[in-house]
């Protein structure tokens, strides 16, 4: 249990999101680089270090929040219309 707080802390501190930076889509600490490019790059098959070298200023836990934010965008219920 103390993970996942710990985890919500980080997520609040990595993941942003700012009306004047990329339209508001949630992007890492601020920078110019957005969460969705982080998930597509991995999708694609990058490795983390091909995209640590790739954007110097990227941190692994960038990554790890990045993954961790998706995660918890795709568990949510589904609420049936009746």
């Amino acid at each position: 249990m103390r993970y996942t707080c710990r985890m919500e802390l980080s997520l609040s501190q990595r993941i942003t999101s700012d009306p004047a930076i990329l339209g508001g889509r949630p992007i890492i600490r601020g920078m110019r680089i957005r969460v969705s490019d982080i998930l597509g790059y991995l999708a694609a098959g990058d490795s983390r270090e091909t995209l640590l070298d790739q954007f110097p200023d990227l941190e692994d836990e960038d990554i790890s929040a990045a993954l961790e934010y998706a995660k918890q965008l795709a568990d949510h219920r589904l609420i049936a219309a009746e």
